[in-house]
């Protein structure tokens, strides 16, 4: 069973590209060429012949979409409203990510490799945004801060780790349920891997895919916030505290 394990939990060569000595190519990247290829034809699919008064999928797309571009707006506020698409990609592409196991496939966050490209790429974002908002001069300024050095460390490192060990460990107990089942019950057992990958595929991938892309969602609302709102929020706790005098 270890040895059966083991060798599903390797990060799998998938084929080598033969220029410069040869260049590797995971089943992470094959897997994730697959799912920008399906979401990019869906959404051609989708947007096709769109009505002025949805109805059938067009309503449920449209649903969930304006669900998405809800959610997000909340967090950002009207000028965070440009990063909503980008945020909408990642909970795409993660919650689509997560649940590939149940379609026979490895999850790509499954390799720590893509979780800390993800982290990595919100960061930028925050500190993209920070720039656009607030001009260079005060990013640089901001870094007297030694907690917003550290934050440039620990956020990426948060969410990257958060999201590979959350698939990881669900992958681990979707295939020791596997393997139990071929080694001690020589029997078809249909029921069990079902329900546990309607909890570990399913929802909990839906649930990582929330939490990275609503936690990039706050560090953006922090990093675009008007130094006003800021202060008025704070005076409003005051308020609040003294009892409203």
């Amino acid at each position: 069973m270890a040895e059966e394990l083991i060798e599903e939990l390797e990060n799998k060569v998938a084929f080598t590209i033969p220029i410069f000595g040869g260049i590797p190519i995971a089943d992470s990247c094959v897997v994730t060429w697959i799912i920008m290829g399906v979401l990019v034809l869906l959404s051609i699919i989708l947007t096709r012949n769109l009505k002025r008064v949805p109805t059938g999928v067009q309503c449920l797309l449209e649903s969930f979409i304006g669900m998405l571009d809800k959610m997000f707006t909340e967090a950002l506020g009207e000028g965070g409203k440009r990063y909503v698409p980008i945020l909408e990609t990642f909970i795409l592409y993660i919650g689509v990510s997560n649940i590939m196991g149940i379609f026979g496939f490895v999850p790509p966050t499954k390799d720590v490799n893509v979780t800390a490209a993800l982290a990595g790429l919100a960061i930028i974002l925050v500190q993209v945004a920070f720039i656009l908002k607030k001009g260079p001069l005060k990013w640089l300024k901001s870094f007297i801060n030694p907690l917003n050095v550290l934050d440039l460390v620990t956020r990426p490192l948060s969410l990257c780790m958060r999201l590979f060990g959350n698939v990881l460990a669900a992958h681990i107990v979707m295939e020791l349920i596997k393997i139990a089942i071929r080694t001690y019950v020589h029997v078809p057992a249909i029921g069990v891997p079902l329900i546990a990958s309607a909890y570990f595929d399913i929802f909990d991938g839906i649930l990582q895919a929330y939490v990275f892309s609503f936690l990039t969602s706050l560090y953006l609302a922090e990093a675009i916030e008007d130094e006003e709102g800021h202060e008025g929020k704070k005076a409003k706790k005051r308020k609040k505290l003294h009892g409203g005098n």
